[in-house]
């Protein structure tokens, strides 16, 4: 959605390093933002962003206009189950937004491969889900989550942060390492899991999620596994992050 960081540019350099051809679409897609989320105010730099995506290996940028995405009293898409819970359950209607545009980008450029960062864990849920519900013939490829060095996630949303509670969001990253080290070494997952709630709410943060999940079905789960992974969800102030990690790995 624009706001290009070195996240995306990662993106777009692992997909230049493996394909003949890497397309980048910019869109700020507004069916994915409820009606208290900050679509007027997400961060635009389309002039910029085009600059970063072409030093990275991009070929062509797709950057449409909505009037050329959606017409009136569009169709949506709906993911069930892996769109219940969380950000789903949080900010209703966000996933069946997030799987149609994915679905018309899809469409519209016909790729092989596409390119999608673990950081949005349940985005990425809802989208191998949809691929293999609908019968694209693509392959979908999750990258590792790049961080700053003080572990946070990189993030356009970052932006929105002060120098102070850019230091403090980096505790986020804390508690879900802190939480993973827990259940590896025995502890119950509920302890472990209220523990890092706890430690966070006592650091400024606004919790409204801190789980263990199937990164798969996105389903919570009590017991780790290989497709266990933390996920969290919290405000700092005014900007609300998410982040997660593998328990096993």
């Amino acid at each position: 959605m624009g706001a290009l960081h070195e996240g995306h540019l990662s993106l777009i350099r692992r997909s230049k390093s493996e394909n003949d051809r890497t397309v980048v679409s910019i869109y700020v897609n507004p069916t994915q933002f409820g009606p208290n989320e900050d679509l007027e105010k997400y961060p635009r730099s389309l002039e910029r962003d085009c600059e970063l995506a072409s030093s990275a290996g991009a070929d062509i940028i797709f950057a449409p206009e909505t009037s050329e995405i959606y017409s009136a009293n569009p169709s949506l898409i709906h993911v069930p189950l892996v769109s219940d819970l969380f950000d789903g359950k949080l900010r209703p209607g966000h996933f069946d937004g997030v799987a149609t545009i994915v679905a018309k980008l899809l469409n519209i450029v016909s790729p092989k491969n596409v390119y999608f960062g673990e950081k949005d864990l349940q985005q990425c849920a809802v989208i191998r889900k949809l691929v293999s519900d609908l019968n694209f013939r693509i392959n979908i490829i999750i990258c590792e989550t790049l961080r700053e060095e003080s572990g946070l996630a990189k993030s356009s949303r970052n932006v929105y942060l002060s120098d102070e509670e850019l230091t403090t969001a980096s505790l986020l990253f804390k508690a879900l390492n802190e939480a993973k080290s827990a259940i590896n070494a025995g502890v119950l997952s509920s302890k472990a899991l209220n523990q890092s709630i706890d430690f966070l709410s006592a650091s400024s943060f606004d919790v409204q999620y801190f789980d263990m999940v199937d990164r798969n079905t996105m389903q919570p789960i009590s017991e780790p596994s290989e497709s266990a992974s933390l996920i969290v969800a919290a405000k700092l102030g005014t900007t609300r992050l998410i982040d997660n990690i593998r328990v096993r790995g």
